[in-house]
């Protein structure tokens, strides 16, 4: 006699929800995720999916979402309620943007010890001091989106709302840092890559991902995490006046954090990080799927793609193994690094441009402006 089927609980169901929608929107932390997260919450990621968002906002949506989720469970005792009320919108203000120096004479000021500790229990919660401004109005911006997806309106613009994360900043002035303090220009990326010199998968693996981050323009660690073999497409060799052809080819990236659907960014690899790819490509067996994948402790290839930490954590290891302080470089450092490194050899802005994918010319300037002040003549007037 056949036994009968086990119902799911609902964490079960929410969890194959979410492998539902993994291939659009990687998740490595499924199972916490599944507990934390309500049926109304997989839902309304699901109509986002649906409603072809771009995977990098949906990332940040979900992981937003996430630590809402925590923090409403943490603070309130339960899930966050739709639409949040004015009074939980300041409470988080309150837990997040706080004054150190008032901290210390007034232990009940800012996030309780409790909260904290119940978030950095879970992963969620790493600094110890408040959060940056940044990051809180970026928060309630997808708090605010989320609402709405839903169907309801916010006290997001209440301007008790507005005047408490104002009064805060004040109170508590922040100088605005760079995603990465030391940018990977080329001899920084050449001690990277003298660790990664032998022949076993992860050093074949590892130098491929930074050659070819740093090569197609300084690539987002999520590009790179995402990159699917079906985006490679064989290019032309690149005949050289003095030397054998190189090899050439082009990466589709589709929709990026900067572009609509319907356009096809390309960039283009040659040479070298050519060659280093397809090492990893032949090595790793790689016909068809995500390109660069985790490696088992016995040498193993999975088939699931790597996560976009993942690729910052190689970068910070390498750096570890090379001498270099792995707090001062991240992977966002590449993509500074690369824009740096192009301005260093004087090549032109708007050909740089072309391969990073900047849309923002002030943006992509400030490197250029940085890389001629540092070496101009007003900086040597004493040299």
């Amino acid at each position: 006699m056949a036994k009968p089927k086990t119902s799911l609980t609902a964490v079960e169901q929410r969890a194959e929800e979410l492998d539902t929608i993994a291939a659009v929107l990687p998740i490595e932390r499924r199972d916490e995720l599944a507990e934390l997260l309500t049926d109304q919450d997989i839902e309304t990621l699901r109509h986002l999916v649906n409603q072809g968002m771009g995977d990098n906002t949906l990332r940040a949506l979900t992981s937003d979402l996430a630590y809402l989720e925590a923090w409403g469970l943490a603070a309130t005792g339960q899930s966050l309620p739709w639409p949040a009320p004015e009074a939980l919108l300041l409470k988080f203000v309150a837990h997040h943007l706080w004054d150190p120096e008032r901290r210390e004479t007034d232990p009940e000021h800012g996030m309780p010890a409790d909260v904290a500790e119940n978030l950095r229990s879970q992963g969620f919660l790493k600094s110890v001091g408040p959060h940056a401004p940044a990051t809180v109005r970026r928060r309630l911006a997808n708090w605010s989106t989320l609402t709405k997806w839903r169907g309801f309106d916010g006290a997001f613009a209440a301007p008790s709302v507005k005047s408490a994360i104002r009064l805060a900043v004040r109170a508590v002035p922040r100088t605005r840092r760079r995603k990465s303090a030391t940018a990977v220009t080329g001899d920084v990326l050449a001690r990277l890559l003298a660790t990664c010199a032998t022949g076993t998968l992860r050093d074949v693996r590892d130098r491929a991902i930074l050659m070819v981050a740093f090569a197609s323009g300084g690539r987002r660690r999520s590009e790179i995490a995402g990159l699917r073999r079906e985006q490679l497409t064989v290019e032309p060799p690149i005949e050289m006046p003095d030397g054998r052809p190189l090899p050439s080819l082009a990466i589709h990236l589709g929709r990026t954090k900067s572009s609509s659907g319907e356009q096809d960014e390309i960039v283009y690899l040659t040479g070298r990080p050519v060659e280093a790819l397809n090492a990893w490509i032949v090595a790793a067996k790689i016909d068809s799927g995500s390109v660069f994948r985790a490696i088992g402790r016995w040498g193993n290839v999975s088939r699931r793609a790597i996560d976009p930490q993942s690729v910052n954590a190689i970068i910070k290891q390498r750096a570890a193994m090379a001498g270099l302080d792995p707090i001062e470089l991240s992977a966002h450092g590449m993509r500074s690094g690369y824009l740096t490194e192009a301005a260093n050899r004087g090549i032109p802005l708007q050909e740089a441009m072309e391969q990073s994918r900047h849309r923002s010319v002030q943006q992509a300037s400030s490197y250029y402006n940085s890389a001629e002040r540092r070496s101009g003549k007003a900086a040597r007037l004493l040299a």
